[in-house]
């Protein structure tokens, strides 16, 4: 098994919403990040960010988008009007306004990541934190 090193890949995760309640399906949840403030990475070659969901088994689950992560590469996310980025993670749709924002999560219990590639400084050395993971329900 192969490795990247920590200043190529960082690997940010939770199982815990911003109360400190475990993330499940049955909760609808958004993490918004402030303008300007989506994980930095080196652009525009190397470096990219993802938020990705994985089930209880730390595994991909099935979905009717076939979508398990949003970030970077994703060229259709709406940004609000006041230029930052909320994306979703629950269960259920949005709704159709959202869904370019949403990663649907398990029925059950499940973890965010953020993996940023290629990462800045102020990840590497801690000054860069992920806003909270907010349940909406």
């Amino acid at each position: 098994m192969y490795d990247n090193a920590p200043e190529e890949t960082r690997y940010i995760y939770t199982d815990f919403d911003s109360t400190g309640q475990r993330l499940s399906g049955v909760s609808r949840y958004t993490v918004t990040f402030a303008k300007g403030a989506v994980p930095p990475v080196v652009p525009p070659v190397n470096g990219f960010w993802s938020l990705t969901v994985y089930n209880k088994e730390h595994l991909f689950e099935a979905n009717r988008l076939n979508r398990f992560s949003l970030g970077t590469k994703n060229k259709s996310l709406k940004y609000n009007p006041d230029g930052s980025l909320t994306l979703y993670f629950q269960n259920e749709s949005p709704g159709s306004d959202k869904e370019s924002n949403w990663v649907p999560a398990p029925k059950d219990e499940f973890s965010l990541y953020i993996r940023a590639y290629w990462p800045k400084a102020a990840i590497l050395d801690g000054t860069w934190t992920p806003p909270p993971v907010l349940r909406v329900n």
